[in-house]
Protein backbone atom coordinates (compact mmCIF):
# COMPACT_ATOMS: atom_id res chain seq x y z
CA UNK A 1 0.00 0.00 0.00
CA UNK A 2 2.62 2.53 0.80
CA UNK A 3 4.93 1.45 -2.24
CA UNK A 4 1.53 2.24 -4.34
CA UNK A 5 1.43 5.89 -2.47
CA UNK A 6 5.18 6.58 -3.02
CA UNK A 7 4.49 5.25 -6.84
CA UNK A 8 1.44 7.73 -7.28
CA UNK A 9 2.93 10.54 -5.53
CA UNK A 10 6.76 10.43 -7.18
CA UNK A 11 5.24 9.61 -10.55
CA UNK A 12 2.23 12.42 -10.33
CA UNK A 13 4.54 14.92 -9.41
CA UNK A 14 6.52 13.79 -12.57
CA UNK A 15 3.59 13.97 -15.11
CA UNK A 16 2.09 17.08 -13.16
CA UNK A 17 5.83 19.08 -13.77
CA UNK A 18 5.08 18.24 -17.42
CA UNK A 19 1.85 19.69 -17.73
CA UNK A 20 3.21 22.70 -15.37
CA UNK A 21 6.21 23.55 -17.80
CA UNK A 22 3.06 23.40 -21.00
CA UNK A 23 1.01 25.55 -18.49
CA UNK A 24 4.10 28.01 -18.06
CA UNK A 25 5.00 28.58 -21.59
CA UNK A 26 1.10 28.95 -22.58
CA UNK A 27 0.81 31.84 -19.52
CA UNK A 28 3.83 33.53 -20.71
CA UNK A 29 2.01 33.91 -24.27
CA UNK A 30 -1.17 34.72 -22.78
CA UNK A 31 0.56 37.02 -20.58
CA UNK A 32 1.68 39.27 -23.13
CA UNK A 33 -0.77 38.74 -26.06
CA UNK A 34 -4.33 37.34 -24.54
CA UNK A 35 -3.77 34.43 -26.99
CA UNK A 36 -3.69 30.57 -25.60
CA UNK A 37 -1.35 29.07 -28.18
CA UNK A 38 -3.02 25.64 -28.30
CA UNK A 39 0.43 24.44 -30.64
CA UNK A 40 2.39 24.13 -27.72
CA UNK A 41 1.65 20.60 -27.71
CA UNK A 42 2.84 19.59 -30.89
CA UNK A 43 5.63 21.79 -30.11
CA UNK A 44 6.60 20.04 -27.10
CA UNK A 45 6.47 17.04 -29.20
CA UNK A 46 9.13 18.27 -31.31
CA UNK A 47 11.34 18.70 -28.46
CA UNK A 48 10.67 15.49 -27.56
CA UNK A 49 11.76 14.28 -31.21
CA UNK A 50 14.48 16.05 -31.01
CA UNK A 51 15.76 13.94 -27.86
CA UNK A 52 14.88 11.22 -29.70
CA UNK A 53 17.51 12.18 -32.67
CA UNK A 54 19.86 13.25 -30.23
CA UNK A 55 19.71 9.62 -28.14
CA UNK A 56 19.97 7.38 -31.50
CA UNK A 57 21.61 4.28 -30.78
CA UNK A 58 23.44 5.50 -27.18
CA UNK A 59 22.65 7.98 -24.16
CA UNK A 60 25.39 10.06 -23.42
CA UNK A 61 24.94 12.04 -20.40
CA UNK A 62 27.68 14.72 -21.42
CA UNK A 63 26.22 15.21 -25.36
CA UNK A 64 22.41 15.11 -23.74
CA UNK A 65 23.62 18.08 -21.62
CA UNK A 66 24.99 19.80 -24.49
CA UNK A 67 22.21 19.29 -26.83
CA UNK A 68 19.49 20.01 -24.48
CA UNK A 69 19.84 24.36 -24.59
CA UNK A 70 20.52 23.70 -28.73
CA UNK A 71 16.63 22.13 -28.76
CA UNK A 72 15.28 24.70 -26.74
CA UNK A 73 16.89 27.12 -29.05
CA UNK A 74 15.50 25.25 -32.10
CA UNK A 75 12.15 25.11 -30.76
CA UNK A 76 12.22 28.85 -29.71
CA UNK A 77 12.94 29.86 -32.89
CA UNK A 78 9.92 27.72 -34.44
CA UNK A 79 7.48 29.09 -31.88
CA UNK A 80 8.56 32.44 -32.40
CA UNK A 81 7.80 31.99 -36.37
CA UNK A 82 4.87 30.06 -35.11
CA UNK A 83 3.78 33.32 -33.10
CA UNK A 84 4.81 35.59 -35.96
CA UNK A 85 2.32 34.61 -38.16
CA UNK A 86 0.00 34.43 -35.55
CA UNK A 87 0.42 37.87 -34.90
CA UNK A 88 -0.02 39.16 -38.54
CA UNK A 89 -3.79 39.16 -38.69
CA UNK A 90 -3.81 41.05 -34.68
CA UNK A 91 -3.09 44.64 -35.54
CA UNK A 92 -5.12 46.23 -33.28
CA UNK A 93 -6.62 43.84 -31.55
CA UNK A 94 -7.41 40.08 -30.10
CA UNK A 95 -10.84 40.03 -29.89
CA UNK A 96 -11.58 38.71 -33.36
CA UNK A 97 -10.35 35.48 -32.13
CA UNK A 98 -8.06 34.17 -35.46
CA UNK A 99 -5.16 33.37 -33.13
CA UNK A 100 -7.49 29.85 -32.75
CA UNK A 101 -7.73 29.22 -35.84
CA UNK A 102 -3.93 29.90 -36.47
CA UNK A 103 -2.78 28.30 -33.35
CA UNK A 104 -4.75 25.26 -33.97
CA UNK A 105 -3.92 25.18 -37.59
CA UNK A 106 0.20 25.55 -36.79
CA UNK A 107 -1.13 22.48 -34.21
CA UNK A 108 -2.66 19.98 -37.13
CA UNK A 109 0.57 20.96 -39.17
CA UNK A 110 2.71 20.03 -36.90
CA UNK A 111 1.37 16.10 -36.51
CA UNK A 112 1.36 15.98 -40.52
CA UNK A 113 4.73 16.94 -40.40
CA UNK A 114 5.80 14.05 -37.90
CA UNK A 115 3.18 11.24 -39.67
CA UNK A 116 5.16 12.36 -43.14
CA UNK A 117 8.22 11.93 -41.19
CA UNK A 118 7.99 9.36 -38.97
CA UNK A 119 4.67 7.31 -40.25
CA UNK A 120 2.20 5.94 -37.81
CA UNK A 121 4.45 4.40 -35.32
CA UNK A 122 5.61 6.27 -32.26
CA UNK A 123 9.21 6.69 -31.17
CA UNK A 124 11.02 6.54 -28.18
CA UNK A 125 13.89 8.31 -26.72
CA UNK A 126 16.49 6.64 -24.66
CA UNK A 127 17.06 7.80 -21.04
CA UNK A 128 20.64 8.98 -20.08
CA UNK A 129 20.14 9.51 -16.47
CA UNK A 130 19.50 6.29 -14.56
CA UNK A 131 16.64 5.13 -12.32
CA UNK A 132 16.86 6.54 -8.78
CA UNK A 133 15.78 4.43 -5.58
CA UNK A 134 13.63 7.29 -3.83
CA UNK A 135 11.29 6.04 -0.99
CA UNK A 136 11.85 2.12 -1.30
CA UNK A 137 10.35 2.82 -4.95
CA UNK A 138 12.58 2.49 -8.31
CA UNK A 139 12.00 5.46 -10.05
CA UNK A 140 12.75 6.46 -13.75
CA UNK A 141 15.70 9.21 -13.48
CA UNK A 142 13.20 11.18 -16.39
CA UNK A 143 10.56 12.11 -13.47
CA UNK A 144 12.65 13.84 -11.36
CA UNK A 145 14.55 15.93 -14.09
CA UNK A 146 11.11 16.98 -15.10
CA UNK A 147 10.45 17.86 -11.83
CA UNK A 148 13.48 19.74 -11.15
CA UNK A 149 13.48 21.09 -14.85
CA UNK A 150 10.08 22.54 -13.65
CA UNK A 151 10.97 24.25 -10.39
CA UNK A 152 14.18 26.25 -12.30
CA UNK A 153 11.85 27.32 -15.08
CA UNK A 154 9.30 28.78 -12.68
CA UNK A 155 12.19 30.73 -10.70
CA UNK A 156 13.32 31.87 -14.13
CA UNK A 157 10.24 33.26 -15.52
CA UNK A 158 9.56 34.83 -11.71
CA UNK A 159 12.92 36.40 -11.87
CA UNK A 160 12.53 37.48 -15.76
CA UNK A 161 9.02 38.84 -15.05
CA UNK A 162 9.50 40.79 -11.72
CA UNK A 163 13.21 41.87 -11.69
CA UNK A 164 14.08 43.12 -15.80
CA UNK A 165 12.74 45.88 -17.24
CA UNK A 166 11.67 43.68 -20.45
CA UNK A 167 10.07 40.96 -18.08
CA UNK A 168 7.84 44.09 -16.47
CA UNK A 169 7.18 45.87 -19.57
CA UNK A 170 5.99 41.80 -20.84
CA UNK A 171 4.05 41.54 -17.59
CA UNK A 172 2.67 45.20 -18.30
CA UNK A 173 1.07 43.97 -21.37
CA UNK A 174 -1.01 41.55 -19.33
CA UNK A 175 -3.04 44.61 -17.88
CA UNK A 176 -3.68 46.63 -21.02
CA UNK A 177 -2.41 46.23 -24.59
CA UNK A 178 -3.35 49.63 -25.58
CA UNK A 179 -1.93 51.97 -22.68
CA UNK A 180 1.20 49.98 -23.04
CA UNK A 181 1.58 51.16 -26.52
CA UNK A 182 0.59 54.68 -25.86
CA UNK A 183 4.04 54.25 -23.29
CA UNK A 184 6.13 53.48 -26.31
CA UNK A 185 6.26 50.11 -25.56
CA UNK A 186 7.23 47.77 -28.73
CA UNK A 187 4.20 45.56 -28.22
CA UNK A 188 4.91 43.40 -30.99
CA UNK A 189 8.50 42.92 -30.35
CA UNK A 190 7.41 41.83 -26.78
CA UNK A 191 4.77 39.19 -27.77
CA UNK A 192 7.33 38.12 -30.11
CA UNK A 193 9.63 37.58 -26.92
CA UNK A 194 6.90 36.14 -25.27
CA UNK A 195 6.53 33.36 -28.07
CA UNK A 196 10.39 32.86 -27.84
CA UNK A 197 11.05 32.58 -24.22
CA UNK A 198 7.71 30.30 -24.57
CA UNK A 199 9.66 28.48 -26.65
CA UNK A 200 12.68 27.44 -25.04
CA UNK A 201 10.45 26.09 -21.47
CA UNK A 202 8.28 23.66 -24.02
CA UNK A 203 11.19 23.07 -26.13
CA UNK A 204 13.64 21.84 -23.38
CA UNK A 205 10.73 20.33 -21.40
CA UNK A 206 10.21 18.38 -24.43
CA UNK A 207 14.00 17.10 -24.63
CA UNK A 208 13.98 16.15 -20.89
CA UNK A 209 10.31 14.34 -20.55
CA UNK A 210 11.52 12.59 -23.92
CA UNK A 211 11.93 9.00 -22.18
CA UNK A 212 8.39 9.03 -20.09
CA UNK A 213 6.22 9.50 -23.62
CA UNK A 214 5.83 7.41 -26.87
CA UNK A 215 6.49 10.16 -29.69
CA UNK A 216 3.73 10.37 -32.39
CA UNK A 217 1.57 12.69 -34.47
CA UNK A 218 -0.97 12.28 -31.76
CA UNK A 219 1.11 12.77 -28.63
CA UNK A 220 0.34 16.68 -28.38
CA UNK A 221 -2.79 16.90 -27.87
CA UNK A 222 -2.93 15.07 -24.63
CA UNK A 223 -0.04 17.80 -23.54
CA UNK A 224 -1.59 20.71 -24.52
CA UNK A 225 -5.30 19.45 -23.35
CA UNK A 226 -3.78 18.42 -19.52
CA UNK A 227 -1.28 22.05 -19.94
CA UNK A 228 -4.61 24.16 -20.51
CA UNK A 229 -6.40 22.25 -17.78
CA UNK A 230 -3.79 22.87 -15.07
CA UNK A 231 -3.23 26.82 -16.31
CA UNK A 232 -7.10 26.77 -15.72
CA UNK A 233 -6.69 25.25 -12.36
CA UNK A 234 -4.08 27.15 -11.17
CA UNK A 235 -5.28 30.68 -12.79
CA UNK A 236 -4.47 31.32 -16.57
CA UNK A 237 -1.13 33.73 -16.43
CA UNK A 238 -0.01 32.49 -12.86
CA UNK A 239 2.58 30.26 -12.66
CA UNK A 240 2.57 29.55 -9.44
CA UNK A 241 -1.22 28.15 -10.57
CA UNK A 242 0.70 26.20 -12.83
CA UNK A 243 2.81 24.25 -11.20
CA UNK A 244 0.38 24.01 -8.18
CA UNK A 245 -2.52 23.05 -11.05
CA UNK A 246 -0.12 20.83 -12.68
CA UNK A 247 0.61 18.63 -9.79
CA UNK A 248 -3.08 18.47 -8.92
CA UNK A 249 -3.81 17.22 -12.45
CA UNK A 250 -0.51 14.91 -12.83
CA UNK A 251 -1.80 13.04 -9.22
CA UNK A 252 -5.07 12.84 -10.01
CA UNK A 253 -3.92 11.34 -13.03
CA UNK A 254 -1.65 8.73 -11.71
CA UNK A 255 -4.76 7.92 -9.51
CA UNK A 256 -7.16 7.52 -12.26
CA UNK A 257 -4.47 4.83 -13.46
CA UNK A 258 -4.42 2.99 -10.55
CA UNK A 259 -8.22 3.10 -9.46
CA UNK A 260 -10.21 2.81 -12.49
CA UNK A 261 -7.34 2.35 -15.62
CA UNK A 262 -5.61 4.26 -17.92
CA UNK A 263 -8.93 4.30 -20.23
CA UNK A 264 -10.46 6.76 -17.79
CA UNK A 265 -7.50 8.79 -17.17
CA UNK A 266 -8.65 12.05 -19.64
CA UNK A 267 -11.81 11.86 -18.31
CA UNK A 268 -10.97 12.18 -14.98
CA UNK A 269 -9.19 15.03 -15.94
CA UNK A 270 -12.03 16.62 -17.76
CA UNK A 271 -13.58 16.13 -14.36
CA UNK A 272 -10.97 17.69 -11.97
CA UNK A 273 -11.03 20.71 -14.46
CA UNK A 274 -15.55 20.95 -14.50
CA UNK A 275 -15.21 20.84 -10.77
CA UNK A 276 -13.04 23.72 -10.57
CA UNK A 277 -14.71 25.81 -12.84
CA UNK A 278 -18.07 25.63 -10.87
CA UNK A 279 -15.95 25.92 -7.69
CA UNK A 280 -13.98 28.42 -8.65
CA UNK A 281 -13.98 29.70 -12.01
CA UNK A 282 -10.61 32.06 -12.08
CA UNK A 283 -8.71 29.28 -11.01
CA UNK A 284 -6.69 29.06 -7.21
CA UNK A 285 -4.67 31.83 -7.08
CA UNK A 286 -6.56 33.37 -10.71
CA UNK A 287 -8.53 37.06 -9.31
CA UNK A 288 -11.94 37.34 -10.83
CA UNK A 289 -12.16 40.69 -13.15
CA UNK A 290 -14.72 43.24 -14.03
CA UNK A 291 -15.44 43.28 -17.90
CA UNK A 292 -16.94 46.96 -19.38
CA UNK A 293 -20.21 45.50 -21.64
Amino acid sequence: MLEEIAIIGIRGLGLGAIYALVAMSMNIVYGSSHILNFAQGNMFVLGGYAAVLATAGYADIGMWLVLLPLAALLLAAVVTFQGWITLIPLRHTVEQNSWLITTMAASIIISACLLLFQGPWAANAKSPIPPLQILGVRTPGPYMAVIVLALAWYFALRYFLQRTLTGLAISALSQDLEAARAAGLRVRRLQLLSFAVSGLVVGSAGFVAAPLMSISADTGSRYVINGFVAAVIGGMGNNLGAMVGGALVGIVSMMAVYVVGGEYQGLVTLLLLVAMLVIRPEGIFGRATARRV
